[in-house]
């Protein structure tokens, strides 16, 4: 219950840094890797499999760009999942002990709760890497 009250403002962060990241870097390179596309396929001389390869070795940067950001988000919520599991085990483990159902919920909300921040307040940095990593590829 905790975590699903929580939701909405962690994606709300992370569609944000998606949004950033497309906009100022993912799209730069699908421009550049569309028209390297264009160039490979205006080679008159070239055979067909020159061509395709030509056209894969510029679409490699923007694929490597995407599975940068699809790892780091697995990453990030793989994390966040870890850490909401731990407030979920701490809260059995209270119940099992005898505690009372509203302290535990309450427990449970403030660790949830705990673990949004935090990660939360990793996005910024973690999108600042990102771009870093991504304004290298695109060179």
């Amino acid at each position: 219950m905790a975590e699903l009250q929580q939701q909405p403002r962690v994606q709300e962060a992370v569609d944000s840094m998606v949004k950033s990241l497309e906009r100022e870097n993912i799209r730069k390179m699908q421009g550049l890797m569309l028209r390297c596309s264009a160039a490979c396929c205006e080679e008159s001389l070239a055979s067909m499999q020159q061509v395709h390869q030509c056209i894969e070795r510029c679409h490699a940067p923007l694929a490597q760009a995407q599975a940068l950001v699809t790892s780091q988000l697995e990453k990030f919520q793989d994390r966040l999942a870890r850490c909401t599991m731990y407030c979920n085990d701490k809260a059995k483990d209270s119940i099992d002990a005898g505690s009372k159902e509203l302290q535990v919920k309450r427990q449970l909300e403030t660790c949830v709760t705990k673990c949004v921040d935090d990660h939360t307040n990793l996005i910024p940095t973690m999108t600042r890497k990102m771009k870093e990593s991504l304004s290298s590829m695109g060179k």
